[in-house]
C-alpha cells in the first residue's frame, strides 16, 4: 500500500476537513506516483467514471442512446462508428473515437459537449487515456464472476485462529494495520449465542452449567445444543420472514385478514429446525408442487410466492379486460419476480421493467421473461393435506381425472351436433339444482342461538350447563360465537370477556376437569371464529361454562350469548340434540338454550352438520333429479359415436365418478394461502384458463405492449441458460421448475453468495456485501471477496446445510471476539468492517418481547398453527384493528412473536417503534434507531408493565427476600449478578416504589435491549 493510501485509510473518519481540490490533488498524485506497469482497473477506475459522464447518451438506455454507441457492455466497446473510426482501437489507441472524443477542443465534436453539466475533469480523461493505452481490460462486475474456492491464505498469529474464517479476516486486518480483539468471556458467549440462534436469552440453569464446564468442547456442545433446539428454526424463520414481506393481511385499501397465510410460516420453521438442503428449500418456494408433488409441504411452500401485498379491490372487483385489471395483474406478477429474484439472488431485476437495467446487465426482455414464468398463477387459498399419505392419494386422484378429462373432451368434440342443444339445456338444469343443493347445504340459520339476560353491570355471573346423556371420550370442546342477525355484522356477539369451561362425568362436578380458565384474566382469542379447548380424550358426560365477565354491547349492555356448542368424540358431534340449561335467558323467539346444540350457527348450518327436516327430503329429491338429469346428458353424449367410442365413453364415465367418490372419501383438506391455479371463484377473480400471454411493455405500460416473450429468466453466467427449453404444450408449473432449477444450479453463483452472506449479516450485523438485496453495481462490494467465495463453495460442499454454516461462523475466533473498543482500530476502521471486535447488537422487537416474557415466567412456547391477535379485531368490509383495545392480561397472547398475526396497513405501534420490519416491502436489513419514544416504550408501554408485574410476581414465588429476588432478577434478565452499587440502588428504589417498578426499569436497560 501506498503510503499516500495508508494516510488516507489512518485519517479516515477524522474531523480533517479536506477540500474537493486537495483530494483532487491527492487522486492525481497516487495516480502519477503508481509503477509504470500498473493500469487503471475498470471496475473501480473507469466504469465510474463512464456511469456519471456517458451513459445518459451511451448506456444502456436504448430509447435515449445516440450513434448506436453503448459504453456498458464489452460487446459494443470495439465497433465501428459513423465517422469510420473504432469506438477503441487496441492496435493504435490514439484512434479510438473514444479518446479523439474526450481530447478534443472543438466544441462541435467534443464529448460530452459543452453544455453537458457534468463536463470531465483532466484526471478522468487521464485515466480513460491510459486504460485504453494499456488494452482497455475489461473487468466484469465481481458478482457476475463465477465462485472462487480460494485456499484460506496462510497468516501470522496462529494462535488466535480457531477456523479458515480467521484466516481471511485477519489477513485483511494485517493489510489494513488493524489488531483483532480478545475473546469474549464466557458470560457474554452464552447470552450473545442464544439470542443469536434463539432469540431467547438462556436461563440462569443454563448459564451455571456453561460456565461451570471447564471442557475444552463446552462451547462446542453449547452450540451443537441451541442449533439443535426447535427454538432455532423459531429464530431464523422471522429473518426470512422479513426479507419475503410476510404478512396476514392484503394490504391496500380493503386490508382484509389471510386466514389461511399462517402454513408457510410454519413450513420456514420446520425446514430450518430439519435443516433440509438449501436448494431444496429454493426449489419447494417456487415449483415445491411440480418437484415434490407428493410431499404436502411443498405445496405449502409456495405461500413464499404469495407472501406478498395483493389487491383485493383490482384482483375481485374489476372487470376484466379493462386496464385497471391489466395493471393490477403486471403489478401482481411484478411482486412475485422482484421477490424471488431479489430475495435468492441479490439482483434489483425490477429496475428493467421499464427500460433495460441502467447499471446491471439485465435487460427489459429478460424482466418480462421472469413475469412469463408466473403467468399462470394467482394467490389464492389452495388444498393440502397435512397426512403425507392422504395428500399423496388426493394429488394422484386429482392427476388421473385431470387426464380423463382431457380424454373426455376428446370424445365429447365427436358427439353428434344435433344432441349438443339437449345436452346445453340439462347443463343448465343440472347448474340451477346445484345451485339449490349449495343453498341447502349453507342453509341460512332459523336460530342465533343462546343469549341470557341483559344486565347493567359486567360482573354478574352466568352459567350454561349441557348433558351428553351418555359418558364419551371428549377430544374437544368447541364454542362457536354467535352474531347478531343473518349478515355478519358482529362478530363474537356476546362471547364472554372471562371464562371457565369445565368437563365432568358426575352432575355435580365433584370430579370436574378444567379445560380453560379464563377467570381472572380476560382472554383475547380471535372471536370471529370458534374457540376450541383440547380434551385430551377425558371422559365426561357433562359440560360446563361459567362466566364471570360478560361480553359489553351498547352502552351499558352487558350479557352472554353463543351461538353453538359442540363436544367431539372420535371425530362425531356428540352435543348435537343434547339437553341444555341455562341460569337465564332471554326471551325471545331465535334465542334459546335449545339452539346451542341444534347444528347451526347464526349465520347457516354448521359444516358437516345434519341437514334439519324437511330440507332433508329437499336434499334427496334434487340429489335424484340431478342424477337423473346427468344420465339423460350422458345418452345424448352417445348419440352419434361409433360401438368402440361409445364402451370408451362409459368407461370413461365410470372412472370419473369413481375418481369422484375417492376423492369425496377423504378428510376436509387444509388450506394455504400461496400461489393457486385451482380455486374456489371469488366473484370476478377466477382462476386462468389457460397460461396468459406476455408482452415487452414499452416504457412498463400495460397500453403499450410490444413482442410477446417466452418464459425465462437473466442472462448471467456461461454455463446457464436464459432462455428455457420447455416443449410444446408445456404446463405453467414446468416454467417455475425451470426457473427452480436455474436457481438451484451450482454455476449460479449469485444463489449462494447470497445465502451465504445473509447469514454472515444476521451473525454480525452487517453483511460481507452490505446490501444483500443488490448484488449489482448500485450494491456495496463486499469487504472480504476471498472469504465470501470460500464460504459459498464451503456451503456447497457441505450438503447444502444452514446448521453447519451457522456453527462454522460461531465457532470462529471472529465472533467470539470482545465488542470493547480500540483507538487506534477505530480510526482506520470506524464501521468495523474488518471485524477487529465484536458489534454490540440492539435486539429486534420480537427478541425483545419474547425475552419480556421469558424473564416474566409467561412465556408459551406452543409452536405451530394460527397465530394470536395482539389486538381487537372488528369484521368488515374494511377491517379494524384496535391495538389500542389490546388485552395485556390475556395469556393467549403470551406466545413468541413469530406467532404474533402482522397486519400491513395497520401496524403494531409497540413493535414498530422498536423497528420491526414493514411487511408491505422486503427488508434484508433492519433499521437499528435510538429514540426517546422506545425509551417510553419500554417503560410504559401495557405490555411491559403487565409483565413486569409478572416478573415481580415470579420473583417473589421464587426468592425471599428483596436483595435476593433482585439478584435473581438480574440472573433472569441479564444472566449475572448485580454489582454491590446496582444492588444497594435498587433495593432503595424497590422500598420506594415496589419491585414492578424496579422490573420494569431492569427491561428498560439498555443491557436488557442489547446483547454484548
Amino acid at each position: 500500500m501506498s503510503k499516500s493510501l495508508l494516510w488516507l485509510q489512518q485519517h479516515k473518519g477524522s474531523s480533517l476537513a479536506i477540500g474537493t481540490g486537495a483530494l483532487l490533488l491527492i487522486g492525481w498524485f497516487i495516480l502519477t506516483s503508481s509503477s509504470p506497469e500498473s493500469s487503471p482497473s475498470y471496475i473501480q477506475d473507469v466504469q465510474p467514471i463512464l456511469a456519471s459522464k456517458c451513459y445518459a447518451c451511451h448506456g444502456p438506455d436504448e430509447a435515449k442512446r445516440e450513434a448506436g454507441l453503448r459504453l456498458d457492455m464489452e460487446t459494443n466497446l470495439y465497433d465501428t462508428l459513423e465517422s469510420g473510426l473504432p469506438a477503441i482501437s487496441l492496435d493504435h489507441y490514439s484512434e479510438s473515437e473514444l479518446i479523439q472524443r474526450i481530447t478534443s477542443v472543438d466544441p462541435s465534436y467534443q464529448m460530452p459537449p459543452p453544455d453537458f453539466p457534468k463536463p470531465l475533469e483532466a484526471d478522468e480523461i487521464h485515466i480513460i487515456r491510459q486504460w485504453v493505452e494499456r488494452g482497455a481490460k475489461w473487468e466484469n462486475h465481481w458478482s457476475l464472476e463465477p465462485i472462487q474456492a480460494p485456499h484460506p491464505p496462510t497468516v501470522r498469529g496462529r494462535r488466535w485462529v480457531k477456523n479458515p474464517i480467521d484466516q481471511f479476516i485477519l489477513a485483511k486486518q494485517k493489510d489494513m494495520d488493524l489488531n483483532h480483539s480478545p475473546l469474549a468471556d464466557k458470560q457474554t458467549l452464552i447470552r450473545r449465542l442464544s439470542f443469536d440462534l434463539h432469540g431467547l436469552p438462556p436461563n440462569p440453569g443454563e448459564v451455571e452449567a456453561f460456565l461451570s464446564d471447564e471442557s475444552e468442547d463446552a462451547y462446542e456442545q453449547l452450540v451443537d445444543r441451541l442449533l439443535s433446539s426447535a427454538r432455532y428454526g423459531e429464530r431464523w424463520a422471522r429473518h426470512w420472514l422479513d426479507i419475503v414481506h410476510y404478512g396476514e393481511t392484503h394490504g391496500y385499501d380493503k386490508d382484509q385478514r389471510r386466514y389461511h397465510a399462517w402454513p408457510y410460516r410454519d413450513y420456514v420453521i420446520k425446514a430450518l429446525n430439519q435443516d433440509i438442503p438449501y436448494s431444496r428449500f429454493v426449489e419447494d418456494q417456487i415449483a415445491g408442487d411440480v418437484l415434490y408433488p407428493d410431499q404436502p409441504q411443498s405445496t405449502v411452500a409456495l405461500g413464499f410466492l404469495a407472501a406478498g401485498p395483493w389487491d383485493l379491490v383490482g384482483h375481485v372487483e374489476v372487470k376484466d379486460g379493462t386496464v385497471d385489471k391489466r395493471i393490477v395483474r403486471n403489478l401482481d406478477r411484478d411482486d412475485m419476480v422482484s421477490s424471488t429474484v431479489s430475495t435468492f439472488t441479490g439482483l434489483t431485476v425490477q429496475c428493467a421493467r421499464c427500460h433495460d437495467h441502467k447499471f446491471d446487465p439485465i435487460r427489459q426482455s429478460d424482466y418480462y421473461r421472469l413475469q412469463a414464468v408466473f403467468a399462470g398463477i394467482d394467490r389464492a387459498d389452495r388444498v393440502y393435506d397435512e397426512d403425507p399419505e392422504v395428500h399423496k392419494k388426493r394429488q394422484s386422484w386429482l392427476r388421473q381425472k385431470k387426464q380423463l378429462q382431457q380424454q373426455f373432451e376428446a370424445l365429447d368434440a365427436l358427439t353428434d351436433n344435433n344432441a349438443r342443444t339437449r345436452i346445453t339445456q340439462s347443463q343448465t338444469k343440472q347448474k340451477q339444482l346445484e345451485k339449490n343443493l349449495n343453498q341447502l347445504n349453507a342453509l341460512s340459520s332459523k336460530t342465533f342461538g343462546y343469549h341470557s339476560l341483559i344486565e347493567t353491570t359486567a360482573d354478574i355471573p352466568k352459567w350454561i350447563e349441557i348433558d351428553l346423556g351418555d359418558s364419551y371420550p371428549l377430544s374437544e370442546v368447541v364454542l362457536v360465537p354467535g352474531h347478531k342477525g343473518i349478515r355478519l355484522t358482529m362478530p363474537g356477539y356476546g362471547f364472554p370477556l372471562k371464562f371457565g369451561l369445565d368437563i365432568a362425568e358426575k352432575a355435580d362436578f365433584s370430579d370436574a376437569e378444567r379445560l380453560v380458565d379464563f377467570t381472572e384474566h380476560e382472554h383475547h382469542e380471535r372471536t370471529d371464529r370458534p374457540f376450541i379447548a383440547k380434551a385430551n380424550n377425558s371422559k365426561a358426560r357433562y359440560i360446563r361454562l361459567t362466566v364471570n365477565r360478560l361480553w359489553k354491547g351498547k352502552e351499558q349492555d352487558h350479557f352472554l350469548a353463543m351461538a353453538e356448542i359442540q363436544a367431539f368424540s372420535k371425530g362425531k358431534n356428540v352435543a348435537r340434540a343434547a339437553t341444555v340449561t341455562a341460569s337465564d335467558q332471554l326471551l325471545q323467539p331465535k334465542w334459546h338454550p335449545d339452539y346451542l346444540t341444534d347444528g347451526f350457527n347464526s349465520w347457516r348450518i354448521i359444516a358437516g352438520e345434519p341437514l334439519p327436516f324437511p330440507q332433508r327430503n329437499q336434499k334427496k329429491q334434487a340429489e335424484a333429479q340431478l342424477r337423473t338429469l346427468r344420465n339423460e346428458e350422458h345418452a345424448f353424449r352417445r348419440e352419434g359415436l361409433e360401438p368402440d367410442q361409445k364402451q370408451e365413453l362409459d368407461a370413461l364415465r365410470e372412472s370419473m365418478n369413481r375418481l369422484s367418490d375417492s376423492l369425496t372419501s377423504l378428510p376436509e383438506p387444509g388450506l394455504v394461502y400461496a400461489a393457486a391455479t385451482d380455486f374456489s371463484p371469488q366473484f370476478r377473480f377466477t382462476p386462468a384458463d389457460s397460461i396468459r400471454p406476455i408482452h415487452r411493455l414499452n416504457r412498463g405500460d400495460t397500453e403499450q405492449p410490444l413482442e410477446e416473450v417466452g418464459p425465462g429468466t437473466v442472462e448471467t453466467f456461461k454455463q446457464l441458460e436464459s432462455q428455457f427449453a420447455l416443449a410444446e404444450g408445456h404446463t405453467e408449473g414446468d416454467r417455475r421448475a425451470a426457473l427452480a432449477r436455474w436457481m438451484t444450479s451450482e454455476y449460479n453463483a449469485f444463489t449462494w453468495r447470497s445465502i451465504v452472506n445473509r447469514v454472515w449479516q444476521y451473525h454480525f450485523g452487517k453483511g460481507i456485501v452490505p446490501t444483500p438485496n443488490d448484488f449489482g453495481k448500485m450494491g456495496i462490494p463486499p469487504s472480504h471477496p476471498e472469504l465470501l467465495d470460500y464460504l459459498a463453495s464451503e456451503f456447497l460442499n457441505n450438503g447444502q446445510s444452514l446448521k453447519w454454516l451457522h456453527k462454522l461462523i460461531v465457532m470462529s475466533a471472529t465472533y467470539q471476539q470482545q465488542s470493547s473498543s480500540d483507538a487506534h482500530n477505530q480510526l482506520i476502521d470506524n464501521d468495523n468492517r474488518y471485524l477487529w471486535r465484536a458489534n454490540r447488537r440492539q435486539l429486534e422487537a420480537e427478541a425483545v418481547r419474547d425475552a419480556v416474557l421469558a424473564a416474566s415466567g409467561k412465556l408459551n412456547l406452543r409452536m405451530g398453527g394460527p397465530g394470536f391477535d395482539p389486538f381487537k379485531y372488528e369484521d368488515d368490509h374494511s377491517p379494524r384493528y384496535l391495538y389500542k383495545d389490546y388485552n395485556p392480561h390475556d395469556p393467549s397472547t403470551f406466545r413468541r412473536a413469530i406467532y404474533r398475526s402482522i397486519t400491513r396497513t395497520v401496524p403494531d405501534p409497540f413493535m414498530t417503534t422498536l423497528d420491526c420490519a414493514d411487511p408491505s416491502q422486503s427488508v434484508p436489513v433492519r433499521n437499528e434507531t435510538v429514540t426517546a419514544l422506545q425509551a417510553l416504550s419500554a417503560l410504559n408501554n401495557p405490555f411491559m408493565v403487565r409483565q413486569a408485574d409478572f416478573f415481580a410476581e415470579r420473583l417473589k414465588e421464587e426468592a425471599e427476600g428483596t436483595e435476593a429476588q433482585i439478584d435473581l432478577a438480574f440472573r433472569l434478565a441479564l444472566q449475572r449478578l448485580p454489582t454491590e452499587e446496582e444492588r444497594a440502588s435498587l433495593l432503595q428504589y424497590t422500598d420506594k416504589h415496589s419491585l414492578s417498578a424496579s422490573c420494569r426499569l431492569i427491561f428498560a436497560m439498555n443491557e436488557f435491549l442489547y446483547v454484548d
